[in-house]
């Protein structure tokens, strides 16, 4: 009956990840047509149409969001380590709703508040990946260490405010390499901010995502205290998986 349960949670996570895939690729094809066809400036001065560089971000976007979506499996290929699916699941539907939804279906303009949700919903789900990344070492052969709550949380609060630091780079050199608008420094219809209101949405990014990171942070702290913590952060070697399943 166990190895019933943990197979139907493999398969959604495959079904998931399938359908991902093919929304990508896809959106991909749809994008690459869409370069060829579309003209460089607008020509009208009418309701907002898109223009050759919206397309090459949604390339570039869809073309990434196939690559990273890739890393869990790597990484669990390459440290053997067990992601548990339901974070692999959950990072899934953030790359959906971020890429397909946001760059392709234009969520990011049409939703208000779209770009808040997403950060929120990546600070917390980094933060929970730096409480896997700890309980992972913990779990090591070769490292032998303890850290205390606190500093768990501290790691974890640390590490997923670095990851969306590192995030807002990227957007902000491919701005400026291929004068794109993932940081949103100019309206819809190409009208330039400055000065304050052009720092606006990258600095909102960086405080929506400390804010959903300290949130995870804290309830993992006291998880920890309790001498307890949530399945979705628990990320064990295989070896810790086998020796398990030999107990039991």
């Amino acid at each position: 009956m166990k190895n019933k349960k943990v197979n139907k949670k493999r398969d959604w996570k495959k079904i998931v990840s399938r359908l991902l895939f093919i929304i990508l690729i896809l959106s991909i094809i749809y994008a690459s047509v869409k370069i060829v066809t579309t003209p460089s400036e607008v020509v009208t001065t009418e309701a907002y149409v898109k223009v050759k560089s919206d397309y090459v971000l949604m390339l570039i976007q869809c073309i990434l969001g196939l690559i990273v979506m890739l890393i869990p499996s790597a990484v669990e290929h390459r440290w053997c380590i067990d992601i548990p699916n339901k974070m692999e699941i959950l990072y899934f539907i953030f790359l959906f709703c971020a890429i397909y939804l946001g760059e392709v279906r234009d969520f990011y303009y049409v939703v208000p508040y779209w770009d808040s949700v997403l950060h929120a919903f990546s600070g917390g789900m980094l933060g929970a990946l730096g409480f896997s990344l700890v309980s992972f070492l913990n779990d090591s052969d070769k490292l032998q260490f303890e850290l205390s709550p606190f500093f768990v949380a501290l790691f974890a609060f640390c590490f997923a405010l670095s990851a969306g630091t590192v995030w807002e780079i990227y957007e902000y050199t491919f701005d400026g390499l291929m004068s794109l608008n993932m940081q949103k420094f100019a309206l819809q219809d190409g009208t330039l901010l400055v000065g304050h209101a052009a720092l606006a949405d990258t600095m909102k990014d960086l405080i929506v995502d400390a804010l959903s990171a300290l949130i995870i942070s804290v309830i993992g702290y006291f998880s920890l205290k309790n001498g307890d913590i949530f399945d979705l952060f628990i990320n064990k070697s295989k070896k810790t998986i086998d020796k398990d399943e030999n107990i039991v």
